[in-house]
C-alpha cells in the first residue's frame, strides 16, 4: 500500500509553517497512522532529513497525546477513535493524506504535528482536585453513593484531555474539557466541600488561557473520543452561576 503524504513541517511555535510532501511506500494496511509516520520518519532520517515530530505514547487510545487532524477531520474519519487508533485500512491504496496539528489558540505549535495543552494543566491546577483533608483511604462501602450518580462521574472522568473538543469548536471552547474535570469530581461526596470555589477557579483559568465561549453547538461531543455528554457543560454553567 501506498499513500501519498502532506504534512505540517513547522520548525517552532514563532515560525511559519507549510505543507510537505512525501511518499510513503510498502505500507502495511493493518498499521495504524502513529506506526505509518515511524515508518516514514525511518525513511527520513536515512536521507539525511529531519523526522516529523508528532506525540504517540499509549497508542491504546487512552492518553489522547497522539490527536492532529487528517484530512481535516480531528483525530479520525471514523467516530469515537484516537489517532492512534486509526488504521491505513480506512484509506484507500493512492490516497492523499493532509496531516496537520489540531489550531486553537491556547493549543500553540511546539513543532510539526505537535501541540502544547498545558493550559489545560493550568484548568486543573486552578481546582480540579480535592484539597481538602480526608484522612486515609476508608473501605469503599461506608460511603454510599448512588449506582447512577457514580456512573455519571466515571463517564465524566473518562475525558482523556486530548483537545479534540477544542479543536472541532468553531470559537475554540475548552468547555466540554472543563466541565468533565469539574463534574467527576463535584457529582461525588469528597468533592463537593469545594465545588463552588472549584467551579468558579477553574471556569477563570480556562478564560484567562484564550478559550472561546461556548456557543452550545454540540461538536465537541461529536467529535470526543470518548463521548463525554455536553450535558456536563449545562451543569457546569448552573454550578457556576450558583457559586457567584
Amino acid at each position: 500500500m501506498k499513500l501519498e503524504l502532506h504534512i505540517w513541517r513547522q520548525a517552532g511555535p514563532n515560525e511559519s509553517g507549510k505543507f510537505e510532501k512525501y511518499e510513503a511506500k510498502n505500507l502495511d494496511p493493518h498499521m495504524s497512522v502513529p506506526e505509518m509516520l515511524d515508518q516514514l520518519n525511518t525513511q527520513i532520517i536515512k536521507s539525511g532529513g529531519d523526522p516529523v515530530a508528532f506525540e504517540s505514547d499509549c497508542r491504546e487510545g487512552i492518553c489522547g497525546q497522539c490527536g492532529f487532524a487528517i484530512n481535516g477531520d480531528i483525530h479520525s474519519p471514523h467516530p469515537g477513535t484516537t489517532t492512534c487508533q486509526t488504521h491505513l485500512r480506512s484509506f484507500k491504496d493512492g490516497d492523499k493524506l493532509f496531516l496537520e496539528p489540531f489550531r486553537a489558540k491556547a493549543f500553540p505549535i511546539k513543532k510539526d504535528l505537535v501541540i502544547d495543552r498545558s493550559a489545560f494543566d493550568r484548568i486543573i491546577e486552578a481546582g480540579g482536585y480535592i484539597g481538602v483533608n480526608t484522612g486515609q483511604a476508608s473501605e469503599a462501602n461506608t460511603t454510599l453513593i448512588e449506582h447512577d450518580l457514580a456512573e455519571n462521574a466515571f463517564d465524566a472522568a473518562a475525558c482523556i484531555g486530548c483537545g479534540a473538543c477544542v479543536a472541532t469548536c468553531k470559537n475554540a471552547s475548552a468547555s466540554l474539557f472543563t466541565s468533565a474535570k469539574i463534574s467527576h469530581l463535584s457529582l461525588l461526596p469528597q468533592g463537593k466541600p469545594e465545588a463552588q470555589t472549584r467551579v468558579k477557579n477553574m471556569v477563570a483559568q480556562m478564560d484567562t488561557e484564550g478559550f472561546g465561549a461556548c456557543s452550545f453547538t454540540g461538536a465537541c461531543e461529536v467529535i470526543c473520543p470518548q463521548d463525554i455528554s455536553i450535558s456536563n457543560i449545562v451543569a457546569m454553567n448552573k454550578r457556576w452561576r450558583k457559586a457567584l
